[in-house]
């Protein structure tokens, strides 16, 4: 078995363990968010804050011992371009909220019988490979090319490196201050504090963010074939799994694809395991309209922001990139443009049951 093929298997473990622990937990930002501004209960933001912090003091420590150069991933490219990676992360926070949750929400849900999911996926996958390399691409690069800048710190460890503190002190500080300001939000709640299995989930959700850059930058760095440094995201996957679906004697089985496959197959293990497995749809025509609309918006939008939900906020936020933090600032102001004020997506009335004609 080569590097490449160990890889992909990590990634189908990975995927595996968080499609169980996602549907046990109900981990997902625009849940959180809803439960936090909506109804006061903050447990579940404070599961996701969990999450970051572990995801950043585990990766930043593989970097400090040299086990994974996270300069070679995308997020710490020294050119960017911060407005449309704002912009797409304002996209993709609006479309999470009309589609009730984020891509890898949507795979969770979809193991467990949501079929509404299903256009979510799809229309993700599909909106995101036009924007990618399709018919709204040409439009992205003029968008990119007309705004993108070089800066020369790309990083909070690269910062204080700038201003006099080098190499690994830099890292473990950046990290150590981002982690324990998190974990304290996060364990400054009672009620989070009295909830193990969030508690569990944060902490395993993270840790899988660092498994997957050890995969990729540690287990797959071959000499020979390298295979591209990354971790969690389900933007670029999302659409590469639906054309391997389609092509796959023309196309590689790569991380991604295998992670996406791992979360429905964990999912759907668990669910049936545990009893949760029910089939679920629309409950109207404008239902599916909104979903679909959500998840154009959410394919669209993370192609431009380099990043979902998970992709961004925490694969991104795990580097301390700074263009990390762009994107999720947009993603956050997009959820909130989406949960309160003028432009909130309200819920839908029920449907109406069709009214049989009189006798003639």
């Amino acid at each position: 078995m080569d590097f490449t093929q160990l890889v992909v298997l990590a990634g189908f473990a990975i995927g595996l363990t968080y499609g169980a622990v996602g549907l046990l937990s109900g981990f997902c930002l625009m849940s959180s968010l809803r439960g936090w501004w909506a109804k006061g209960d903050s447990r579940l933001v404070r599961t996701y804050a969990l999450a970051i912090a572990v995801a950043i003091a585990s990766t930043q420590t593989l970097a400090v011992y040299g086990l994974v150069d996270l300069g070679k991933s995308i997020y710490l490219q020294p050119t960017f371009s911060g407005p449309l990676m704002f912009f797409g992360g304002l996209l993709f926070g609006y479309g999470m909220v009309m589609s009730n949750g984020c891509g890898s929400r949507a795979l969770v849900l979809l193991g467990k019988g949501n079929l509404r999911s299903s256009v979510v996926v799809v229309v993700l996958g599909i909106v995101a490979e036009m924007t990618l390399k399709g018919l709204i691409a040409p439009l992205r690069i003029a968008a990119s090319q007309a705004s993108q800048g070089t800066v020369t710190v790309t990083s909070l460890p690269a910062w204080l490196s700038s201003v006099g503190l080098l190499g690994a002190p830099a890292r473990i500080v950046a990290a150590a201050a981002v982690a324990a300001a998190l974990g304290i939000f996060a364990f400054t709640h009672r009620s989070f504090r009295r909830a193990p299995g969030q508690i569990a989930a944060g902490v395993v959700i993270g840790l899988l963010v660092m498994a997957g850059w050890f995969a990729t930058g540690y287990v797959g760095a071959d000499e020979f074939n390298p295979v591209p440094v990354t971790s969690l995201t389900f933007i670029a996957p999302v659409a590469d799994t639906l054309q391997y679906a389609m092509l796959s004697t023309g196309l590689t089985l790569n991380f991604g694809i295998a992670t996406v496959g791992g979360i429905f197959v964990g999912s759907l293990v668990t669910a049936l395991l545990t009893g949760r497995f029910q089939l679920e749809g629309f409950s109207s025509p404008r239902h599916m309209l909104r979903s679909a609309g959500g998840a154009a918006l959410m394919g669209a939008g993370g192609v431009m922001a380099l990043g979902c939900s998970i992709g961004q906020g925490l694969t991104g936020l795990s580097t301390l990139a700074l263009a990390s933090f762009v994107a999720v600032a947009g993603i956050l102001g997009g959820s909130a443009l989406g949960l309160r004020g003028a432009l909130r997506v309200r819920p839908l009335a029920p449907a109406m049951e069709p009214q049989s004609s009189p006798a003639a």
